[in-house]
């Protein structure tokens, strides 16, 4: 029996109101050979091995059809496409071109995206009798927000940490991914900054203003 979790928001816009939003609490994850296992019970029709056989079928051809620049639609469960992005260890192009020219070396297939079917949702919610499981509250920190910028900014004052990720501004004001996130972004547009960042995505790190 499913369980549902309501979980606490960040109050982004500094409303004082408390809002949350429900999300399914993941039981645990099905493995490929359970899901087999399932296909393949007795009176299913399906004997292990053809269901193997499908899966691996399903999955290369996927590939194969999303590479050629292709979305790949499947009755009741969704449809699929690859994203593209620049490799690591580039930087992204300008759009009006002032900034190096990309060719396809540069440029890679970093994702796909999945976007359910109706009745693939409308399924679920029929088979499923929700319950409710936990209220999970964010984690405040004791700090100001000004207090905690000025920990960033003493952690790169330290000679050990010339550079700070996201992660590390995380670990030492106790905030959520997405309110750190959006401090230091607006921290960093601030004339009175002391900090600025390197890099784009994944590789972007923070560093003293001026040790660049």
């Amino acid at each position: 029996m499913a369980k549902y979790i309501k979980q606490e928001m960040t109050d982004l816009h500094n409303t004082g109101k408390q809002q949350c939003y429900y999300r399914m609490e993941i039981e645990r994850n099905i493995s490929t050979q359970e899901l087999i296992d399932r296909m393949s019970h007795p009176g299913s029709g399906m004997d292990r091995a053809r269901a193997v056989q499908v899966i691996t079928a399903l999955g290369e051809t996927l590939a194969q059809l999303m590479a050629g620049g292709y979305s790949v639609t499947l009755d009741g469960i969704g449809t699929f496409n690859a994203t593209v992005g620049v490799r690591k260890g580039h930087q992204q192009d300008d759009i009006d071109g002032s900034e190096p020219k990309r060719n396809a070396t540069t440029l890679e297939v970093d994702g796909v995206n999945y976007r359910p079917d109706k009745m693939l949702v409308m399924n679920t919610n029929r088979l499923c009798n929700l319950t409710k499981g936990s209220v999970n509250r964010l984690h405040r920190s004791p700090h100001t927000k000004e207090e905690r910028l000025q920990m960033a900014v003493d952690y790169l004052s330290d000679p050990s940490h010339p550079i700070m990720r996201l992660k590390d501004y995380i670990r030492l004001t106790g905030i959520s991914r997405t309110q750190a996130s959006i401090e230091l972004k607006e921290y960093r547009s601030r004339p009175d900054a002391k900090i600025e960042y390197v890099g784009k995505g994944a590789g972007l790190v923070y560093v003293r203003k001026g040790d660049i």
